[in-house]
């Protein structure tokens, strides 16, 4: 049985569309996914973003569960810090109640919005050089993410529209608390247990996602939980990020040993000359995000092609650029059994974005047709992902 494979899911605005556009196509793909024989469909949480319309992921969530039958359905991820853990375990416990054994809440990390934590947090591990581990591109941190003043306080600004109803509490407790609440643990400041029946006893796994070696790896292991690592975030740091997680693994009743999904960008067409054609707005979209306004609504080919760059906007994006896994299915499939074996991978959870929703779906159509026919060249693979179901203790 081949590595799993699984999905995340932006839903991407594309440049002359609407949310309402990017959202029906969601509904569309996680109905392809699950024909497909994707494990997963996750959605991203992002805000005030001009070009992605998943900003509530337990609605969007709830939707995709009913209009699917049989695929896992969760987060990529909910951000603790901006929502309270009881609301958190409320929602998707509500979810899960109705979708058991169907839901995944994937929680991620909300950093500091002070300008001076985040100042710091662009400039870490800058000059570190770019590597290939055994066959796979670690390239360097990408130089010039430094903020203005300006564009510091507008990031800080939109943290503080989105809302920090949590303080005083730092990530580890936070997630807890959301174990807690899935398991009645959690007793109030009088040592009465607190009660929170929409969570309670939901049929749900929980997973923690991180980009580095830090508070989320550490929290994943310590808890004993599964971790999703964002090779498509932060190549830079995935193998610092897995091993972090690994080392600190902790076995718990919701896991036995440590279960690491990573994740990819990908863009799969007939020919290598055709996919990278389709993934030529990669580029133009993450220096979007990464010069500090926001992913853009996704362009056009063409539109991709007019932007006027410069030697420092083309080093800005240069390591997502290099990491994106673009060709013909066989190109691609050999891109992510590196990926796989070198993070040594239980999972693999890929993210296509193209201008046209069609090209998409297709991308995801020939990489399961591909990855299903090379399951016999991984049979007795041992260098990560065998196939086998995620080995979790429901939280009861």
């Amino acid at each position: 049985m081949p590595t799993p494979l699984s999905v995340l899911d932006l839903a991407p605005i594309p440049s002359g569309g609407t949310a309402s556009d990017a959202l029906r196509n969601t509904l569309d793909l996680a109905r392809r996914a699950e024909q497909l024989g994707y494990r997963r469909y996750w959605v991203a949480e992002h805000h005030l973003t001009p070009g992605v319309a998943s900003a509530a992921p337990a609605v969007l969530i709830a939707l995709i569960s009913g209009a699917t039958s049989r695929i896992r359905v969760g987060s990529a991820a909910v951000l603790l810090g901006h929502h309270s853990p009881l609301v958190v375990a409320e929602e998707f416990g509500t979810i899960a109640h109705l979708h058991p054994g169907r839901v995944d809440l994937g929680l991620g990390r909300v950093a500091s919005n002070r300008a001076a934590d985040l100042a710091r947090r662009f400039a870490e591990g800058v000059g570190a050089p770019s590597r290939v581990v055994d066959g796979l591109l670690v390239p360097a941190k990408p130089k010039g993410l430094a903020r203005s003043e300006a564009q510091l306080a507008r990031i800080a600004e939109q943290q503080r529209l989105v809302g920090r109803p949590v303080e005083g509490l730092d990530y580890r407790t936070q997630v807890g608390q959301v174990l807690q609440y899935v398991t009645g643990g959690l007793r109030d400041s009088a040592g009465e247990p607190l009660h929170a029946q929409p969570a309670e006893g939901a049929d749900l796994d929980v997973w923690v996602l991180g980009s580095s070696a830090g508070e989320s790896s550490a929290t994943a292991g310590a808890l004993g939980l599964p971790y999703a690592a964002n090779y498509h975030v932060s190549p830079s740091t995935v193998l610092e990020s897995v091993s972090s997680y690994r080392d600190g693994f902790t076995a718990s009743t919701r896991l036995a040993r440590p279960y690491v999904a990573v994740s990819a960008d990908v863009v799969v067409a007939g020919t290598d000359e055709a996919a990278r054609e389709l993934a030529a707005p990669h580029a133009r979209w993450v220096h979007s995000i990464r010069a500090g306004a926001g992913a853009i609504p996704y362009p056009s080919p063409a539109e991709a092609a007019a932007f006027p760059w410069t030697d420092q906007d083309r080093e800005l994006v240069a390591d997502r650029v290099a990491t994106q896994f673009v060709g013909a299915p066989e190109t691609v499939v050999r891109g992510l059994a590196t990926l796989r074996d070198v993070t040594g991978a239980d999972e693999l959870v890929v993210t296509t974005i193209t201008h046209d929703h069609a090209d998409r779906v297709r991308s995801y159509e020939l990489l399961a047709e591909a990855w299903q026919a090379s399951a016999a060249a991984d049979e007795g693979h041992g260098g990560g992902g065998d196939g086998e179901e995620l080995d979790v203790r429901r939280q009861r």
